[in-house]
């Protein structure tokens, strides 16, 4: 069966306008997929530019991955990023699962190393796999030349990383591969974006970087997954969590708060997007929406 293909991302960057996407990650079980309807459901009079869907480490989502992809696809019209990561996986299985994820009309791939399996806590390549993204760019580029590629890119460094030069060469190879652009990993501070964007055009690296915001939901959450991403909470933010205390609805104001000051600024400083990481929660995302439109 023919499924038409996807715009590629970097035709909408051409348009030379701001983009909005959204990052869910697959559910669990069929319940969980069902929540997930209901939750697109509702962003659906958003127009999303795109919206990726995660891949759990090991590739443990991989056919979830897959299913939540062609529902948001075929079911509600969306133009779908689907992650690919290098855990896992040899290099004949990557060149299938990109036949597969081609031939559903999918023509946008986040292109990710991945992170270790749950229980590891290093990285280890597959029998005959790849080590790095930029690998996993070029195999993708090899295999379908059409494919857009988006990579992930460290504002604080990756956590792996020895140094920021060391990292900014890192990205620069996955650049120099092909990948299309760049989406960073969730940071609360727009100056932290700022400094990164002019390293990266120092650097040679000169695709749209896309400015990735979590809002808090959860300050232990939140705390949780900056420890796990490198990313450092300003301290006039911090000092609001910590009087917000338990008070969930409370932190939840905050943060929809925070992040909508972060996206004005970054729109207003010539940002070519950004991408919401909304922890599969509607709420949020209407929300910021709605401020963002008033």
């Amino acid at each position: 069966m023919f499924m038409t293909p996807d715009r590629p991302i970097s035709a909408l960057f051409a348009a030379n306008r701001p983009l909005r996407s959204l990052e869910f990650y697959p559910p669990k079980d069929d319940v969980g997929v069902e929540a997930l309807r209901q939750t697109a459901t509702a962003l659906k009079s958003i127009p999303w530019d795109f919206v990726s869907v995660t891949y759990g480490a090991g590739g443990s989502t991989r056919e979830r991955t897959a299913q939540v992809s062609a529902i948001f696809k075929n079911e509600f019209g969306f133009t779908v990023m689907p992650h690919l990561t290098c855990v896992g996986h040899s290099r004949d299985e990557l060149n299938a699962l990109a036949d597969r994820i081609h031939a559903g009309g999918f023509r946008n791939i986040m292109t990710l190393r991945g992170d270790p399996p749950k229980g590891s806590i290093t990285f280890e390549v597959a029998a005959d796999g790849l080590r790095y993204a930029n690998e996993l760019v070029t195999l993708l580029k090899a295999r379908h030349p059409d494919f857009c590629l988006g990579v992930g890119g460290y504002p604080e460094k990756h956590p792996e990383a020895v140094s920021l030069e060391t990292d900014l060469d890192a990205l620069k190879r996955k650049v120099d591969a092909g990948a299309d652009f760049i989406t960073t990993q969730l940071f609360f501070d727009n100056a932290v974006y700022h400094r990164f964007v002019d390293r990266c055009s120092a650097h040679g690296i000169n695709v749209p970087i896309v400015p990735g915001i979590m809002p808090v939901l959860s300050t232990k959450q939140i705390l949780r997954i900056a420890t796990l991403s490198g990313s450092v909470l300003p301290a006039p933010l911090s000092r609001r969590l910590e009087v917000a205390g338990d008070h969930a609805d409370v932190v939840e104001i905050i943060g929809i708060d925070w992040a909508l000051t972060q996206i004005r600024d970054l729109l207003g400083h010539g940002a070519p997007g950004y991408h919401l990481y909304i922890l599969n929660r509607a709420k949020s995302a209407l929300a910021l929406a709605a401020g963002l439109a008033a």
